[in-house]
């Protein structure tokens, strides 16, 4: 069974305090084989506010309901009514570890996040030493820019704790969140696809960073990245906007159901350099789409990194 539990913003920001046990306040879901967290922050009434980010979430819950067997009545969507579910800084560090809490060989775990993302360069002189990336919670501090996520914490939460047998996505929709995971490898994908290699990541870490894998078990991120935004970028059709890289994901994953990782990049990438096209072929999740988006150009670059190298072109993308 699968297991769902969706964020979505407030505009109040909250006391930052140390996140309880993992388990409080969460479903419990020992002995279930997939679970998922989304989070889709707006930042309503602030100067950083993004219009797509809820949209997001509901789009992503259909794509698992629909393409990966999640069934309707184990989908949890939280708004901002309840206190313990909003995305704050705190919730969000105490749900990472619900996300990984009490897993074993056959689970499937999926973190999906849209949102703020920063990419923070390290210079020396002329010289880029490296680089950290955070994601902007919803009580992040505009003036200092603390209480901010940082790549570090997010590798230490959900990442090394894999258990030999786990499986993770993080599905990580900001302008800049290429390095999020801090995995070790990126995969280097021709612009039309086909040319592909493995990039070891130590180099691009900050001085005196290691990039940590997981403890034998296996964790996929793909993430957006570019140009200088912070942002995951909106596409507006009829009524309600969703971002550029979800769309193009589940647009590819109902184009060819079965796609490998490497078709899946390919194709999200060709949607997103296509944008402004009216959209089809998408069956039902087509229909759907028509109801609660609208497409405009946007420019990000979906990015694949991962705890492990494997052939892009011959392994499935499976949640």
């Amino acid at each position: 069974m699968g297991l769902i539990n969706a964020f979505t913003s407030s505009p109040q920001k909250q006391q930052l305090q140390e996140p309880p046990p993992a388990s409080a306040g969460f479903p419990l879901v020992r002995g279930r084989k997939k679970r998922a967290l989304l989070v889709g922050i707006s930042y309503a009434g602030t100067k950083y506010e993004l219009r797509g980010s809820v949209n997001d979430v509901k789009c992503m819950s259909y794509m698992l309901r629909e393409r990966f067997g999640f069934p309707a009545s184990c989908i949890l969507t939280q708004e901002d009514r309840d206190p313990g579910l909003v995305p704050t800084r705190a919730n969000l560090l105490r749900a990472l570890r619900w996300l990984v809490e009490g897993t074993s060989s056959g689970d499937s775990l999926v973190f999906y996040f849209s949102g703020h993302g920063v990419q923070k360069l390290y210079m020396h002189g002329h010289k880029v030493e490296g680089c950290e990336e955070e994601l902007w919670p919803v009580d992040f501090d505009d003036d200092s820019r603390g209480g901010v996520i940082l790549d570090d914490e997010i590798n230490a939460t959900i990442v090394q704790p894999l258990r030999r047998g786990v499986k993770l996505h993080a599905i990580v929709d900001t302008g800049h969140s290429g390095t999020i995971l801090e995995l070790p490898y990126l995969c280097r994908l021709s612009r039309t696809g086909g040319n592909w290699q493995w990039e070891n990541l130590q180099s691009r870490l900050s001085a005196g960073k290691t990039a940590m894998s997981t403890s034998g078990g296996l964790a996929i991120s793909i993430s957006s990245c570019g140009g200088d935004s912070q942002t995951s970028q909106d596409l507006f059709l009829g009524s309600a906007y969703t971002s550029a890289m979800t769309y193009s994901l589940i647009k590819a994953v109902e184009s060819e159901p079965g796609t490998t990782y490497g078709r899946l990049l390919t194709a999200m990438r060709a949607t997103i350099r296509d944008s402004g096209r009216e959209f089809g072929g998408m069956g039902p999740i087509g229909t759907f789409f028509r109801r609660v988006i609208t497409f405009s150009r946007a420019q990000q670059e979906p990015q694949l990194s991962a705890s492990h190298t494997f052939d892009i072109y011959k392994k499935p993308f499976l949640l």
